[in-house]
């Protein structure tokens, strides 16, 4: 089996999948790419059995066939060539051998019967939203996923389908975050948890554009395909908390704030800070915001004064500043909104300003003041 590609393309393509294969496999075939030729296409198969990605590209060939070549090498390889045809020739024992301009190079394939088949779309809803929707979704919900195997079904965003539009919502128990986007018609009323590592590797591949890309699922898979590009992955066979009890249907202390100089004074402050807590303090009375951090035992404070626009009663409430500061970058505006009511309830950032069709709101849970 002989094809012919072009070494810049073929990269290209490989790096938009690598992301999958896991360092520290169970099987040795898991640390290799599948590729299967068919006439003038290859499709190359990457996957660590819980997702899987796929690309397809022109080739030039002229027989069919499957080979299983290790990831690592490959790649590596072709990082350090330049761009220009490269000829790959398969012998019956899965031997290849690569030929470029000035040079040859042999590695050893596998066979490819032993890599392991991918899910069907069997029984599979389907609906189509926008690149862009998909990859502003997930920037602004993974952040606030869990890291906790024990509640497994934490360690994914809940993805809530509707008619009228579609709610993706992410929490790790110390803040959580509920984005709606009423631009997408799904099929009918649905849910299911995606886990974080495909979304990860669907926002590194997935242009943030108008392109449509179809996103499939049934009870144990989710299929997203966008061009020339596929993936698949198991969905996470858990109950999602009941998250709309844990919103406050009513915070009456709203203070709006500069978003960057509000995130700014954060880091700075922060920095004094105790290490495990990060607690920073917020002292709001009029329209003055006073951010505070100590570390008592190194003898380290800080302190900041800023201006905002406050309605409510004096108030001061601590968060972990580093929730904070993430939970900042997921508003696009230059002004938030922060809705409170005691030291004790939690909090709410909201964008000052919501895109129409679109709802952004975040949660974070306050600490216990030191005083």
């Amino acid at each position: 089996m002989k094809f012919i590609v072009s070494s810049s393309a073929l990269l290209k393509q490989l790096q938009q999948i690598s992301g999958v294969i896991n360092a520290n496999t169970v099987l040795p075939i898991l640390e290799d790419f599948l590729f299967e030729i068919d006439k003038n296409k290859l499709t190359v198969v990457a996957t660590d059995l819980e997702t899987v990605m796929k690309i397809h590209m022109e080739i030039e060939a002229k027989d069919s066939g499957k080979v299983c070549i290790p990831a690592k090498i490959l790649i590596d390889s072709l990082k350090n060539t330049a761009e220009q045809p490269l000829t790959f020739n398969i012998d019956k024992n899965y031997g290849i051998e690569i030929t470029s301009d000035n040079g040859k190079y042999k590695l050893m394939g596998e066979n490819p019967d032993n890599f392991p088949r991918e899910p069907k779309a069997d029984e599979a809803s389907s609906f189509t939203m926008t690149s862009s929707a998909l990859v502003t979704a997930i920037n602004k919900s993974i952040f606030a996923v869990s890291t906790d195997d024990l509640r497994p079904a934490m360690t994914g965003v809940y993805f809530e389908l509707d008619k009228k539009g579609m709610t993706f919502v992410a929490t790790d128990a110390h803040r959580l975050v509920r984005y709606t986007r009423k631009d997408i018609k799904c099929p009918q009323k649905d849910s299911f948890i995606v886990p974080k590592k495909p979304l990860s590797l669907l926002k590194g591949a997935l242009p943030d554009n108008e392109d449509e890309l179809t996103v499939s699922y049934n009870s144990n898979h989710l299929f997203v395909t966008h061009g020339s590009t596929e993936l698949v992955c198991r969905l996470i066979d858990a109950r999602f908390p009941d998250y709309k009890v844990v919103i406050p249907a009513d915070n009456p202390y709203k203070m709006l704030v500069n978003k960057n100089d509000f995130q700014n004074a954060l880091r700075r402050v922060s920095v004094f800070s105790n290490k495990s807590t990060n607690q920073i303090a917020l002292h709001i009375s009029g329209n003055q915001l006073h951010i505070t951090a100590q570390d008592v035992d190194f003898s380290n404070e800080g302190n900041e004064r800023m201006s905002c626009q406050y309605d409510g009663e004096d108030l001061q409430i601590a968060f972990n500043a580093k929730f904070l500061i993430e939970m900042l970058n997921g508003a696009d505006t230059t002004d938030v909104v922060m809705e409170l009511s005691t030291s004790t309830k939690a909090g709410i950032i909201k964008p000052s300003e919501q895109p129409e069709g679109e709802e952004l709101l975040m949660l974070v849970m306050p600490l216990m003041l030191n005083n």
